[in-house]
């Protein structure tokens, strides 16, 4: 059922229905025919003859307001209190005029009849930030393939598993920025050895090598304490002449691409998904795979990533 907001559930006729309906109804046709007609109430119609003058104002709606105030409303004392501590000081909070309401006047209301109150006079306590908003940086999207890549992790939902969780599972993303075509494939685990058989199998899927591997800074990727040692992902990019890039900590939005993939994918795959072992969540993700390749994208001028690859070679 369509719930209808409460602004929305009231919706008068027009004036000019209510003035044809009377009209109809004094030229001696039935009432029923009247309101079949015109789709309106037996009272309706009765309420607008009442009323009608043979002028189109007469049917005019009078205001709601009542004419005496509620027994229980703030009096115009307490209005006043309000108005004044509001007026030596502007920047005062909801609780801060609630206490001083209370110790210096004997102020007796709830809180929450002060807050109507004070939204009715449209006091805020709330100033502009004084934080500088966020202007995205201009990016420069490779235009041909294989020239970077982003990598990252998404953790499976446990809600996905049917039956007892016996572990966690992991999905690894690459995501070509150029064509935005993806690899995606599940582990049980996630750690650097995961981290490298991922990257050797995005590269025979793909059929070619980055130049640039962008990642975060997850221990999957790189070490976190200072060492040493070379990460096993450095070895191989290392090894296959690709340049590790790592972005800023704490600043997923430069990994942007990928991690919008993410959110595609729990919309399209995990909300939707029940799989009941690993093998089942690799078969399901290959399928998956496959379909998210061949959807069109706005960013690619409503071209599929496969057809975008086809363009690109």
């Amino acid at each position: 059922m369509t719930s209808i907001p409460h602004s929305n559930r009231y919706l008068p006729h027009e004036v000019s229905t209510r003035f044809y309906a009377v009209k109809l109804y004094r030229s001696g046709v039935g009432v029923k025919f009247v309101c079949r007609r015109y789709h309106i109430s037996k009272a309706s119609l009765m309420r607008w003859n009442k009323r009608f003058d043979e002028t189109r104002e007469s049917l005019l709606d009078h205001s709601h307001r009542p004419h005496s105030p509620h027994p229980n409303s703030h009096t115009e004392q307490e209005l006043k209190w309000i108005h004044d501590l509001h007026r030596r000081n502007p920047h005062i909070s909801l609780l801060e005029m609630f206490g001083k309401l209370k110790s210096q006047k004997g102020y007796s209301r709830h809180p929450l009849s002060l807050y109507r109150v004070f939204r009715q006079l449209r006091y805020s306590s709330k100033a502009s930030s004084t934080k500088k908003a966020y202007v995205p940086k201009p990016y420069d999207t490779p235009d041909q393939i294989g020239v970077k890549w982003q990598m990252d992790v998404k953790y499976v939902p446990t809600a996905c598993y049917t039956g007892d969780m016996p572990q966690k599972f992991y999905q690894y993303t690459v995501i070509d920025e150029a064509s935005r075509e993806r690899f995606l494939y599940p582990y049980l685990e996630q750690t650097s050895f995961s981290t490298v058989d991922f990257l050797q199998r995005a590269i025979r899927y793909f059929g070619y090598q980055p130049q640039i591997l962008q990642t975060d800074n997850g221990a999957e990727f790189t070490h976190i304490a200072k060492t040493d040692r070379t990460h096993p992902l450095d070895v191989l990019c290392q090894k296959l002449g690709i340049n590790h890039k790592r972005i800023r900590p704490r600043t997923p939005r430069h990994n942007g691409k990928v991690e919008r993939s993410h959110r595609s994918d729990q919309e399209r795959f995990y909300n939707h998904l029940k799989f009941y072992s690993f093998d089942d969540l690799n078969l399901q993700m290959a399928r998956y795979r496959r379909r998210a390749n061949q959807i069109p994208m706005q960013s690619l001028n409503w071209l599929s990533p496969i057809q975008k690859r086809k363009q690109l070679v």
